[in-house]
């Protein structure tokens, strides 16, 4: 068992060139084989840029209103105990809402050890003028 203290570990600054805005990316784990997480918080209006993961994506949202995308889809709203699962390859982005932050816990698979695959950032026009449902 290993048990790792809350605090013990300094946060880190989301790199700009995945992320649009203020994010800052808490308790990152691995497990013993391929799998990976972190707490990501987004302030208001910061979000990912596009990106998919080989074996997919599961996001649990901890606090705040978020919003998300699949390329093609439409923004959909997530909340606190909502739970996302993105296919994987599949396109998508996800963050907080213009107003609003959010927090989630992120959960990923490597595959061939590589987790996720960058993409182009979402622009301001496109994610302002997206209206959530």
């Amino acid at each position: 068992m290993e048990i790792r203290k809350s605090g013990a570990q300094a946060s880190a600054k989301g790199p700009e060139d995945y992320f649009t805005g203020t994010v800052r990316i808490d308790a990152p784990f691995g497990g013993s084989g391929d799998l990976s997480g972190a707490t990501v918080t987004f302030e208001p209006g910061a979000r990912t840029a596009w990106h998919t993961h080989p074996l997919g994506q599961t996001l649990v949202v901890l606090s705040g209103l978020g919003l998300v995308q699949r390329e093609g889809g439409k923004v959909e709203e997530i909340r606190p105990g909502d739970i996302v699962w993105f296919e994987p390859g599949e396109k998508h982005w996800h963050g907080a809402s213009p107003s609003c932050a959010m927090s989630h816990l992120a959960i990923a698979e490597k595959k061939d050890g590589t987790a996720v695959t960058w993409m182009e950032k979402v622009a301001d026009e496109d994610y302002q003028g997206q209206s959530a449902s």
